[in-house]
């Protein structure tokens, strides 16, 4: 493979300020994903263990196949929003290697206030949906979730993005050969069950 030289000096005083500047950045990105994919307060989480529950992480690290690794999308969706009550948005979604095959998993977080899809919810679903029908990957659903979050009702439903269109999206998918795979770990109200 051919190498590629730089101009870059790395020595100089710009050069080491940018560099700075930017390593900042980065740690305070890592501390913001660390907390966003915590997952819901320590008290759900123990509630959640207490019946014999796995984490939603913990769920696709058994999915994927071993070794190989899972690319989380979007989980600095809320991030300050909600007064951060709902990190991730309070779903997981991403692209991992499930016997042998790349597929988009979409998984409620049931830690995060029942696993119930806020407005960001639905759109964080929508664009994994967006990205599995695109590139022509299965998606896998691993459901535990509590249907709408009926204070943010009004937000969930009214808009083109909505949480009816990922039903569209998931038979449209399913119609044109792409398999959906739902696999249920709890509550599955409402539209949760799907």
């Amino acid at each position: 493979m051919a190498r590629l030289e730089t101009t870059v000096l790395t020595a100089s005083e710009t050069y080491t300020r940018n560099h700075a500047a930017q390593s900042e950045r980065v740690e305070t990105l890592r501390a913001r994903i660390a907390v966003a994919t915590s997952g819901g307060r320590p008290d759900m989480v123990e509630r959640h263990r207490k019946r014999g529950k796995l984490l939603v992480r913990e769920r696709i690290d058994l999915l994927v196949d071993p070794g190989t690794a899972f690319m989380e999308l979007s989980s600095l969706a809320t991030y300050g929003q909600y007064g951060d009550e709902v990190p991730g948005a309070g779903i997981v979604t991403g692209i991992g290697i499930v016997h042998g095959l790349p597929c988009v998993v979409i998984a409620n977080d049931a830690t995060v206030k029942g696993g119930s899809f806020y407005h960001e919810t639905v759109q964080k679903h929508i664009r994994a949906q967006e990205i599995a029908a695109e590139n022509r990957l299965p998606c896998l659903y691993l459901v535990d979730c509590g249907g709408a979050y009926l204070p943010e009702q009004d937000r969930v439903f009214p808009d083109a993005r909505h949480f009816g269109n990922s039903f569209y999206r998931q038979t449209n998918m399913s119609a044109s050969g792409l398999p959906q795979i739902s696999a249920v770990f709890g509550g599955c109200t409402a539209g949760g069950a799907y």
